[in-house]
């Protein structure tokens, strides 16, 4: 459903073509689960706040390429940059939820997941002055030991979830989830649907092509060969996902850090802007309620009171 081509021509989206979802997951660079061990929640105020120029960096390039995304943002950073969530959904961008401190979900009850994901919808719907139908868990925190997440996001009044990365990594992952929407209630249209990250199947494996830091490490062709084969030859929507801090390579580097958090973190953050640029030259994106209109706003997918 691309174009055949392989690069973009300019800011201008390519015609034609399958379109993907393209998501920004809103929070500060010392905020990530790489740098739990190194850094404590109560001193996440002493650092320099840059998360709202590199977002509005984000902005601009999206505009550029008459691209809309969808920016799941921690109530933290909203109650802290209000003016900030409100130009993202003044843009045409989706406004959607990921919680309130970057809490993964593995470690928290089921009751404060729920008053979690609650209050932070609450709070974004508050600020921006519109309904927030998604949500997505810190470090794609949810999988097949606490599937009962699913349920509280309907409870809390959630239609979508696009928490799950089904892949296998040592921080985050659920492998033998579907590659494709499904709804954890088994039933389609009952409670919330899960959107889950792009993947590739290939010989076999699959393959991480969602973005991240898997999209930072690899050569920008094998990103274009992998989401052009997902969307010509599968014939499948993706899911893409970067942070505002990975467009940062000026952002202060953090010392004490083990190699493995200083290479995921770190590397290659001079080429990624670059690449995004490249990415929406090279396929057409939206946001998240419009690629997945069908199945989110399907039968059985209206607001829950909460």
């Amino acid at each position: 459903m691309i174009p055949a081509r392989a690069r973009g021509d300019g800011v201008n989206p390519p015609p034609g073509g399958r379109i993907n979802a393209l998501t920004v997951d809103v929070e500060e660079a010392f905020q990530v689960a790489a740098f739990e061990p190194y850094v404590a929640r109560e001193d996440w105020e002493r650092f320099p706040a840059r998360l709202e120029a590199n977002t509005r960096r984000i902005l601009d390039l999206l505009a550029r390429h008459e691209a809309r995304a969808t920016f799941f943002v921690l109530a933290w950073v909203a109650r802290r940059h209000p003016g900030l969530i409100r130009d993202i959904v003044g843009a045409g961008h989706e406004l959607a939820s990921h919680g309130m401190e970057h809490i993964r979900v593995t470690r928290q009850s089921p009751e404060a997941f729920f008053a979690d994901a609650r209050e932070s919808r609450l709070i974004l719907e508050e600020i921006a002055g519109v309904a927030v139908r998604g949500y997505r868990a810190s470090t794609y925190s949810i999988g097949r030991e606490n599937v009962w997440a699913f349920g509280k996001l309907a409870e809390a009044g959630y239609e979508y979830s696009s928490s799950v990365y089904p892949i296998r990594h040592d921080l985050y992952g659920w492998p033998e989830a579907p590659r494709d929407p499904f709804w954890p209630s088994g039933k389609i249209g009952e409670g919330v649907v899960e959107i889950p990250v792009a993947t590739l199947e290939w010989r076999g494996r699959r393959y991480p092509c969602g973005g991240g830091g898997f999209f930072r490490l690899y050569p920008y062709w094998f990103s274009r060969w992998a989401w052009r084969r997902l969307n010509e030859q599968d014939g499948k929507s993706g899911v893409f996902y970067f942070h505002p801090w990975e467009l940062d390579p000026e952002q202060p580097r953090l010392t004490g850090l083990g190699w493995k958090s200083r290479f995921r973190h770190y590397l290659n953050l001079h080429r990624m802007e670059a690449r995004i640029g490249a990415l929406l030259g090279d396929f057409r994106w939206e946001s998240m309620d419009r690629v997945f209109a069908e199945v989110i706003g399907g039968e059985g997918g209206c607001r829950r009171s909460a």
